[in-house]
């Protein structure tokens, strides 16, 4: 039995894997330019070729593509995180507004900051966008030891969006018209004009907080069981509870703070993923949902470039497209079990 689950696990990562590998070079060589797979292979291997293929591979596919891969990742385990915390299938962090707060202290640093004419660095994204995300997390907790029913969290959660999208709107009636510009094109969510200087910081910041993820990967298994069960491990719970906050936010924020607000990736991929495995453990689970956030939103990446081309979607559309279905199901199938 164990030796047909290691097999299960070894298909499961292998196929997630291969689609990594083959939306990966989709992407590269698809576009409103088409380059072909000999061509991407040829500028990889010698980094050499056609000025204007170099430049399109290295300087703007390739830096999107990666961002694409990695900041799916940290969606998708950011929502893992989320739904272990609440102990609820479709917590997320779109869902329950967490984005929406980052959303709202970005868009207030931009339009300050450039309304000054200053530069904002990668840093100073991700750091303003941790803290909407932390304040928005603050009221869902509020909410949460109020609320028991899962429906009565999600409305809360769309409220708080609704309040923090209000607040975005109002501000930026108050701002300059290139500061609008530049907001309405982050607010609407895409991994375009990603620099290699922002794939650098986004890899620096998500990987070290996978890696604190995966340390914690015994107490949420043992969280998965119940409370007390944690307890009768060892488990401090009110330290777990706050690392786990503090990661999810991290992710969620570093993805916002670069691609703006992505919705459903963080609820649809780690249901997918677990039913997938078929199972539901952290070392299982955490790189797995890593790797279905990244083919998801490599998918609907793709779909956003090339759909409408050379018109281009934003990406929260398209994962809105295909997450959402997937919602509905998890919030029709959790019905019919009460």
């Amino acid at each position: 039995m164990r030796k047909g689950l290691y097999v299960k696990y070894s298909v499961s990562f292998a196929v997630l894997g291969a689609m990594v590998c083959v939306l990966f070079l989709w992407n590269m060589a698809s576009g409103s330019v088409f380059l072909s797979p000999e061509k991407v292979f040829n500028i990889f291997l010698t980094k050499t070729g056609e000025e204007t293929a170099y430049h399109i591979v290295w300087d703007i596919r390739f830096p999107r593509i990666l961002a694409a891969m990695i900041l799916g990742g940290a969606l998708s385990v950011s929502g893992f995180l989320l739904q272990t915390f609440f102990s609820n299938p479709i917590a997320g962090p779109f869902v329950l507004g967490i984005s929406s707060g980052a959303k709202l202290f970005v868009s207030l640093m931009m339009i300050v900051l450039l309304g000054k004419g200053l530069v904002i660095s990668s840093w100073m994204m991700i750091l303003a966008a941790f803290l909407g995300a932390m304040i928005s997390m603050g009221f869902i907790l509020l909410i949460s030891g109020k609320v028991k029913q899962m429906s009565m969290l999600v409305i809360c959660g769309i409220m708080i969006s609704y309040i923090c999208s209000a607040i975005t709107d109002f501000v930026v009636t108050f701002a300059d018209d290139a500061d609008i510009v530049n907001l309405h094109n982050w607010s609407m969510g895409s991994f375009s004009g990603i620099s290699w200087e922002n794939v650098k910081v986004m890899s620096a910041v998500i990987f070290a907080a996978l890696f604190l993820t995966f340390l914690m990967a015994k107490p949420i298994g043992a969280y998965q069981m119940g409370e007390v069960y944690a307890k009768s491990m060892g488990v401090n719970i009110k330290g777990f509870r706050i690392g786990l906050i503090l990661l999810s936010s991290i992710l969620s924020a570093c993805v916002t703070a670069f691609a703006g607000p992505v919705s459903f990736v963080g609820i649809a991929v780690p249901h997918l993923v677990k039913s997938l495995f078929g199972t539901a453990k952290p070392l299982l689970m955490i790189p797995g949902c890593f790797l279905g956030g990244a083919v998801f939103c490599l998918f609907c990446d793709m779909a956003a470039r090339t759909v409408f081309a050379p018109a281009e979607l934003s990406i929260s559309s398209v994962t809105a497209v295909f997450g959402a279905p997937i919602v509905i199901y998890i919030m029709v199938r959790s019905r019919r079990r009460i």
